[in-house]
């Protein structure tokens, strides 16, 4: 059962959510408003106007029916010597009393078919109290008999110190509101159901060109707009550009046109850096090649050579080796980001795992490695040499950030689509500050993650792992804190 918000323990009803179902219920609201106003106008009006007719009856009939009560229902003689002067003359219903010293001695009712009055018409004792309680001013008033029902009254002295009340049904009158009642619900009931269908109508061809807006707002928040070249949709084109709905889609389409632009230049842009970088990269690889063979080819030198020469030479060519490795990253950045497909073969993430903590053992025997690996190989597509650099990244960046005695834990489950290989540390953990652009290009911690640790690199390491993963159609994610961090790589299966 669903159940709506409670607020002071009365349950609140479900607020429209939409401009178009606001505007057709508020709609529907001040129609039902005007109806209510309209219907109850008309109700009291017409009560009104039958209840004074009554009264007006009233008045002609005057006393001669109560006073006729102790004939036998017929006036006397000596009244006006009228032979029309009896209860034949009286409407159907017509109820009349005596009272003295506020007792009621005589009782009759006009019924239906019948000349002569019946003077056995019973009334409780609460009744009698109400006739006796009725003000002696000849003017009509309203008595719940309970006998009877609602009666229009009126009570008037009579000629030997008692009360006579003469009295017409107010069903007819009742009836007729009722039936007043009735007509008019059904009439507003259905007008209200055509006005809200109409009106429905209405306010949503009304809101057609927001709804343009909405969904030209909507294609543009889904697409990739933080990289690449972005294309946006066509333009919410709305005629009527006086309206207020037209005033927001001109304006919108004008964003929009900024945004293209910007986007554009951003993108120009970063198309120029990228070809900077690639062929700033392919223009280093010869000389820095040139340098690191002719350090090489020097260590040769038969000759005897000083050691200061010795270790200069030995600085260039790590230098020169560390510089190309740069250069071939830059290369391979610029190579993912132009878009060039990487190789797409059955790859064993196992083996792959096996070799990358075999060779990260051998460069850091003094940490701890620990490798947790499923009884199946885990297939993937992708680019086993890319691949292997990911992990070789990964584990490289552990070693190099962590203290000496640190353990590394590498796993790899493939409980379903997709598979995920993990690389966890208990080292000192990644700066809250560092973590949100970790796989950004050039991005390096706080210069190092423990004061103790030496070395470190340019900052493409982990840039590489994220650019090669998502070429294989992956994501990679990090979750961090002192004493704890967490590399995870996500590769469909």
């Amino acid at each position: 059962m669903i159940r709506g918000p409670r607020f002071g323990g009365v349950r609140r009803l479900p607020r429209p959510r939409t401009l178009r179902a606001r505007l057709t219920v508020g709609l529907v609201v001040l129609l039902a408003v005007s109806c209510a106003a309209v219907g109850l106008a008309a109700v009291v009006e017409l009560n009104g106007f039958l209840t004074h007719r009554l009264d007006e009856q009233l008045a002609q009939v005057g006393t001669r029916f109560p006073e006729s009560l102790e004939h036998n229902g017929r006036l006397p003689d000596d009244h006006d010597g009228d032979e029309h002067g009896d209860t034949r003359r009286m409407a159907t219903g017509t109820f009349g009393a005596r009272l003295l010293h506020g007792t009621v001695t005589n009782k009759g009712l006009i019924r239906s078919g019948d000349p002569a009055a019946d003077l056995n018409v019973s009334l409780s004792a609460a009744d009698a109290g109400r006739l006796a309680r009725v003000p002696v001013d000849g003017r009509a008033h309203t008595v719940d008999l309970s006998a009877l029902a609602d009666y229009r009254v009126v009570a008037s002295p009579g000629r030997d110190g008692d009360v006579l009340v003469v009295g017409l049904p107010l069903e007819p009158v009742q009836a007729t509101v009722h039936r007043l009642e009735l007509v008019a619900g059904a009439v507003f009931g259905l007008a209200l159901v055509v006005t809200g269908v109409a009106g429905a109508l209405w306010v949503r061809w009304s809101l057609r060109p927001l709804s343009r807006v909405a969904a030209t707002a909507t294609q543009v928040s889904e697409l990739p707009l933080s990289k690449g070249e972005v294309t946006l949709p066509s333009r919410a084109s709305v005629t009527d550009s006086h309206s207020e709905v037209g005033q927001v889609a001109v304006a919108l389409d004008r964003m929009l046109g900024h945004v293209e632009d910007a986007l554009a230049k951003r993108h120009a842009s970063e198309e120029r850096l990228r070809r900077f970088a690639a062929d700033a990269s392919h223009e280093l690889r010869t000389p820095v090649a040139s340098v690191r063979g002719h350090a090489e080819l020097a260590l040769l030198h038969p000759g005897p050579v000083p050691p200061e020469i010795t270790r200069a030479l030995h600085r260039i060519s790590a230098e020169s080796a560390r510089m190309g490795d740069m250069v071939d990253d830059l290369l391979l950045l610029a190579r993912l980001d132009a878009g060039r497909p990487l190789e797409r073969r059955p790859v064993d993430l196992t083996r792959l795992l096996l070799d990358a903590v075999t060779d990260a053992r051998a460069a850091g025997p003094d940490h701890r490695w620990i490798l947790n690996l499923p009884e199946e190989p885990v297939m993937v597509p992708g680019d086993a040499h890319r691949l292997h650099q990911v992990l070789a990244n990964l584990l490289g960046n552990a070693r190099m950030h962590t203290p000496v005695g640190t353990t590394v834990t590498v796993a790899l489950r493939a409980d379903g689509d997709p598979a995920v290989a993990s690389v966890h540390d208990d080292g000192p953990g990644i700066s809250e500050k560092v973590q949100p652009g970790v796989f950004e290009r050039f991005t390096r911690a706080e210069h190092r993650r423990h004061p103790d640790i030496s070395g470190g690199g340019a900052g493409l390491g982990l840039s590489i792992v994220a650019a090669v993963v998502e070429a294989h159609g992956g994501s990679v994610g990090l979750v961090s804190q002192p004493g704890s961090t967490t590399f995870e790589v996500h590769l469909p299966t």
